[in-house]
């Protein structure tokens, strides 16, 4: 007697995670992290009056693009050498800082200066703990 060949089970992609190979936690990290940027954005530009459309749409787009970025960092950290993964978080996060310190009205380059101090403390900071726990 012949054996059937079983027929495959039809695939259904899977949770989020799993296609992305991430843990829940470190999902929701920066998409938390974005949705407190965005609102912060969004009221550091009200400057106190009321909420208009185009601070909404401010905090709704740069919480977006923080949160993508954040994941697209966390997705690739484990290929890059510690040196470049602590400059890639240090880049981020003085990129994040220099935005929302220009949206206080401050001049550009007072804004590109917070932003390269506290991204290069940072990518100081980062590069300490991946050299000490790896």
């Amino acid at each position: 007697m012949s054996a059937h060949a079983a027929m495959p089970a039809p695939s259904r992609p899977g949770p989020l995670s799993a296609r992305l190979g991430l843990p829940v936690a470190l999902i929701a990290l920066p998409v938390v992290i974005g949705v407190f940027y965005g609102f912060w954005a969004a009221s550091i530009n009200r400057r106190g009056g009321e909420v208009t459309g185009g601070n909404i749409a401010l905090g709704l787009v740069s919480g977006a693009v923080i949160a993508a970025l954040g994941l697209g960092l966390l997705m690739i950290q484990g290929r890059l050498p510690r040196e470049l993964r602590a400059l890639a978080f240090g880049t981020l996060f003085g990129a994040g800082t220099g935005f929302l310190y220009a949206q206080s009205g401050e001049s550009v380059f007072g804004a590109s200066m917070m932003g390269a101090l506290l991204g290069g403390g940072m990518a100081a900071a980062s590069f300490y703990v991946f050299y000490t726990r790896e």
